[in-house]
């Protein structure tokens, strides 16, 4: 205590030799020069401004009305004013909701720009402008201080030394993303340092990155690690918002994350995963912001420009728009928003170096007036971004407003999340019916979707697990959601989630339904691996990782959510086969096309790709058609991988056939030949342990016992 009260003192002596001269009205934010700080804050309809300084316990030492205003943007340097102060702002103006005005300057509030927001929201009654409990509660302002149990925005020196730090750039038809949570990966690692687990430094250190890089994916894909906060209804109940899309900085990093609480333990690790030649990804949440509707918390952008900021609704914007499902939408189709969204994407590639987004619910954010528009002014800052225009752009493309689901409608230059593909893979493997020519579609790219407007099979990320739902071992044991844990008597959560749980609900010591389950995720996990288009491998699938049921995890900061790496012989097992996937993918260029496979025949006679049935015969419309068809082979030619050798030449490739058995029962399939009646070679099969076969060397026109619920796959030399 007396450290503390020593630490305000100095913090506060300090304060008094500042003094406030005109400053700069860009860039926004506050911006350290090394003798003061510049601070920046756009505010249209505001009467007065207030900068407020605070010392590390949490007091006020120090405030300053900004005076200058220039194009609405409040203004002011702060000489003297050093890295690491604590800062917030207090804004005035007319508090008339039912116009869209929630001005309160008894609330303390984070600055938009902050790079670093410290410390959590310690709940109250304050840190709402309204009276609760009340008629109309949302119309009667609350003049309680906010401040004690406010996070508080920190003044930071940007400078790092990134030495040769370069983006691996990763080329698209090669990339393999890797969906994460930061803490759940190195949380319970045994071989991390203890003080790092769960951190940005813990999902660098050696024994992490040494897993990813011989897991062999190529880009690590972080659920958000924009400054967030804690519901309080959570909070109250002693849970969490673990999985973090609750954003209320976007250019802060969050710091529950951080080790040492510096941002530069963030570079530091993008740094360290660029030297390991892996990319990261930031799942980003431009869509919404944590303060909710119009009875949520007064944290922000609600009490410094409510009506630029969110969308309102035109008939009483007293009320609040909401495509997210959350309360509020961003106001992205505002210029200043739009701004403040670009500004935060080119700081965390500049400043932070990060290698692409993900967009949440980024159908939200093409909506011009109201409907989804690929012409969006969205779009078309992000095409002519020198910047933003050359790093991975990749679209959860839905949101809840009408028409929000636009799979395949997102403009060139972006890639999509295909919930199609998911939908068509788990349907086809748990045995329902009219699934193969749906699922046929879906591994050679997804053409119907994409192929129009310029787009490649690239644009499909193909995914069958991600955070949100089953992970891949409770997919294939679970019929029904258990998130009890939850708190909210299992009513959260995807109740249909296309699962099916192989005979026992849950764990189970029969020993058949054991064996099936790995199985499936065999078939699942080739079946994606085998795709054209960008497979996402949900973290801690290759470990056949579980959770107990639960599939809506967002709230278990627990051992629910984090990975145990105390791995079981099947769990290795199932590790090392899907490296040799991962390894196999790498080596074959024509499950990585950048072109569709459309059943084209080359000069030669020889096509692209042929489906067959189980006699060996090409596939007629009839089996197509047919309601119970589960039994299916594709060929793909290695005489049209779109490489060529140094020579100018077509590269000719391994001529791939995969037979895909969904029955329940065995089937002898037909071998086709193909044209130079070579023999073909077994690699992998999903009916064995670990998928290897028991025979390599097969001719065509022999029957191969294709196990029910299998697939085989084989390789042709191309001579």
């Amino acid at each position: 205590m007396m450290r503390k009260s020593s630490a305000e003192k100095r913090a506060k002596e300090g304060a008094h030799a500042w003094h406030l001269e005109a400053g700069q009205a860009y860039p926004l934010g506050a911006t350290f020069d090394g003798g003061g700080t510049n601070f920046a804050l756009y505010a249209s309809t505001a009467d007065m401004v207030e900068l407020c300084f605070h010392a590390p316990g949490g007091h006020e030492i120090r405030r300053f009305e900004l005076t200058r205003r220039l194009h609405h943007v409040w203004h002011g340097y702060v000489a003297g004013c050093p890295a690491g102060t604590l800062y917030g702002y207090r804004v005035h103006g007319p508090h008339h909701p039912e116009e869209g005005q929630r001005f309160n300057p008894s609330k303390l509030l984070i600055d938009p720009y902050a790079k670093a927001i410290v410390g959590p929201v310690d709940w109250s009654a304050a840190h709402y402008d309204h009276e609760l409990n009340t008629v109309d509660e949302d119309l009667a302002q609350n003049n309680d201080d906010s401040a004690p149990g406010m996070p508080k925005s920190q003044v930071v020196d940007e400078s790092f030394d990134w030495g040769n730090d370069k983006p691996p750039q990763v080329p698209w038809r090669d990339t393999i993303f890797y969906e994460v949570h930061v803490k759940g990966l190195s949380q319970r690692h045994p071989d991390v340092p203890e003080a790092q687990r769960g951190t940005y430094a813990g999902l660098a250190s050696p024994p992490v990155l040494n897993h990813l890089k011989q897991l062999g994916v190529t880009s690590i894909e972080l659920l958000p690690v924009h400054a967030f906060i804690d519901d309080q209804r959570l909070v109250e109940s002693g849970l969490r918002n673990y999985w973090g899309y609750n954003t209320i900085g976007f250019f802060a990093p969050e710091m529950r994350y951080s080790a040492t609480g510096s941002i530069n333990e963030f570079k530091q690790m993008v740094k360290d995963v660029h030297a390991a030649g892996l990319e990261v990804i930031l799942d980003v949440v431009y869509n919404h912001t944590a303060e909710g509707n119009h009875m949520g918390p007064t944290l922000c952008f609600k009490g410094i420009d409510n009506a630029t900021y969110y969308r309102l609704s035109p008939e009483d914007p007293r009320y609040y728009v909401d495509y997210t499902g959350t309360g509020n939408t961003l106001n992205s189709h505002h210029p200043v928003v739009l701004r403040l969204i670009m500004d935060s994407l080119r700081y965390w590639v500049t400043q932070m170096h990060v290698d692409g987004f993900r967009f949440d619910l980024a159908t939200t954010l093409g909506r011009s007036a109201s409907a989804f528009d690929h012409h969006s002014s969205f779009f078309a800052v992000l095409a002519q971004d020198p910047v933003l225009s050359r790093v991975k752009l990749i679209a959860e493309p839905w949101d809840l407003g009408d028409n929000g689901y636009q799979v395949g409608g997102f403009p060139p230059g972006w890639v999509e999340w295909n919930g199609l593909y998911r939908d068509a893979v788990r349907d086809f493997w748990r045995g329902q019916e009219h699934t193969v020519a749906e699922l046929s579609r879906r591994m050679c790219g997804s053409s119907d979707l994409y192929e129009h407007r310029g787009r490649c099979p690239t644009d499909s990320v193909n995914l069958i697990t991600v955070h949100d739902g089953f992970t891949l071992r409770d997919l294939v044991s679970y019929n029904d959601k258990h998130n009890e844990a939850n708190g909210e008597d299992n009513r959260d959560g995807e109740s249909h989630s296309r699962s099916w749980n192989c005979g026992a609900e849950g764990e189970t010591d029969d020993e058949a339904v054991h064996a099936l389950r790995l199985q499936q995720q065999r078939n699942l996990l080739t079946t994606l691996f085998l795709s054209q288009g960008t497979p996402l491998l949900l973290g801690g699938d290759e470990v056949g990782r579980s959770q107990g049921g639960n599939n809506n995890g967002y709230c278990q900061d627990s051992e629910i959510s984090w990975f145990d790496w105390k791995l079981s012989p099947d769990q290795q097992g199932l590790l090392a086969y899907v490296q040799r996937l991962i390894e196999f993918r790498k080596a074959q260029p024509g499950l990585r096309r950048t072109d569709f496979l459309d059943g084209h025949i080359d000069e030669d006679g020889h096509r692209d790709v042929t489906w067959f049935d189980a006699q060996g015969r090409e596939m007629t419309t009839e089996a197509w058609e047919e309601p119970e068809a589960r039994t299916v082979a594709s060929m793909f030619c290695g005489r049209h991988t779109g490489e060529y050798d140094e020579h100018g030449r077509r590269a000719n490739a391994e001529t791939l056939l995969m037979l895909i058995n969904g029955h329940h029962e065995d089937v002898p399939f037909t071998l086709p030949p193909h044209y130079e009646q070579k023999d073909w070679t077994a690699r992998f099969d999903t009916s064995h342990d670990h998928g290897q076969p028991e025979q390599q060397a097969w001719r065509a026109g022999e029957a191969y016992p294709l196990a029910a619920r299998s697939m085989v796959v084989f390789t042709q030399d191309p001579g």
